[in-house]
């Protein structure tokens, strides 16, 4: 089970196109965590409080934690605390201990609070294998893009047309990642590229160490386009540094103008933005002016195109952003593109 965000990762496997399933290696035994029967979540004054244990329930009383991961509780009653977050709006690890009150004939003294931040970040091991895959892409002048949406924005419509566009002109492959089935895989390879599917089971993202045995699988030649399709979630893959050179979000009109208002740390992160389905605009109360201005509201560096992966149009500039970063040249894209 996944100590970030709760999922399932323990029925993770890779479908190479001729039906067989690969089950993860030791490099997944962060994955691999006994079910516990009395799982639980802190209630720290409305605010969940997940331990990744796939459930929530609130508590008052203290009591010890020993869950298998550095998360050390000691709770007083009617003490309050700040959870704050890093940078990157990850959650940090503390141990929270209360002064004990000695004997004492007179009223017990009132516990003092004491949030001690823990070194380990849950997501250390994470980031360290996705380091190693950056070193091991650029070393053989591997192009690897994350494309990152919620569920039905277009990402596999998007990849094979891309892929349709780009031919023979560049040698491209796919990993798809989904919790289920082998369709977008069967999508991709319909155009002759290869594609290696992830099923993630109960996961709602990948993360690096998928990526690494994917990489093994695929065996990519030097200066290859990879192209990594994660699960459709606007939450969970932002966290996740998969070792790619550049992160793309594809949001699509059908959404509406406000995705990067209600999910900023998914657009934060993002080297473009990627509208979708703009040949709709005629046919939808969302705005893809307001869209856009709401990316710089949270993301000024980002580059922001706007195409239509279904009629074409906007295709090329994201074909030539695509072979700009394959040739080490990549510029963030202009906002303007005439769409």
């Amino acid at each position: 089970m996944c100590s970030v965000c709760g999922c399932g990762h323990d029925q993770v496997t890779y479908e190479d196109g001729h039906g067989q399933g690969h089950p993860h290696g030791p490099d997944h035994d962060h994955h691999e965590r006994t079910h516990h029967d009395d799982e639980h979540a802190h209630d720290y004054g409305g605010a969940r409080h997940p331990h990744g244990h796939g459930h929530e329930r609130t508590h008052d009383n203290a009591h010890p934690h020993d869950h298998g991961q550095t998360h050390e509780h000691v709770h007083e009653d009617g003490h309050d605390h700040d959870h704050g977050r890093d940078p990157k709006g990850r959650d940090h690890l503390h141990d929270h201990a209360t002064a004990s009150p000695g004997p004492s004939a007179g009223p017990a003294p009132t516990p003092t609070p004491r949030i001690l931040r823990l070194e380990q970040d849950l997501l250390a091991k994470n980031d360290q294998a996705a380091g190693v895959n950056r070193g091991r892409l650029a070393t053989a002048g591997i192009f690897a893009v994350n494309l990152m949406s919620s569920p039905g924005t277009g990402k596999t419509t998007l990849l094979v047309a891309t892929l349709e566009r780009l031919g023979s002109r560049v040698a491209a492959a796919v990993i798809e990642g989904d919790q289920q089935t082998a369709l977008d895989a069967e999508r991709i390879r319909a155009t002759g590229t290869r594609a290696l599917q992830i099923n993630t089971g109960q996961g709602c993202h990948l993360d690096a160490a998928m990526i690494a045995g994917a990489l093994d699988r695929l065996a990519l030649p030097a200066g290859s386009l990879l192209l990594i399709e994660n699960v459709g979630n606007l939450v969970c893959p932002a966290a996740f540094d998969l070792g790619e050179a550049a992160r793309v979000v594809v949001v699509s009109l059908t959404e509406g103008d406000d995705k990067p208002l209600k999910y900023p740390n998914m657009f934060a992160g993002a080297d473009l933005v990627v509208i979708n389905k703009i040949d709709l605009a005629p046919y939808l109360p969302a705005d893809a002016e307001r869209l856009a201005a709401n990316v710089r509201r949270i993301n000024r560096r980002a580059g922001i195109l706007r195409l239509s992966a279904t009629t074409g149009a906007g295709l090329d500039r994201w074909c030539a952003w695509l072979e700009a970063g394959l040739s080490g040249q990549r510029a963030l894209a202009d906002d303007t593109c005439g769409l």
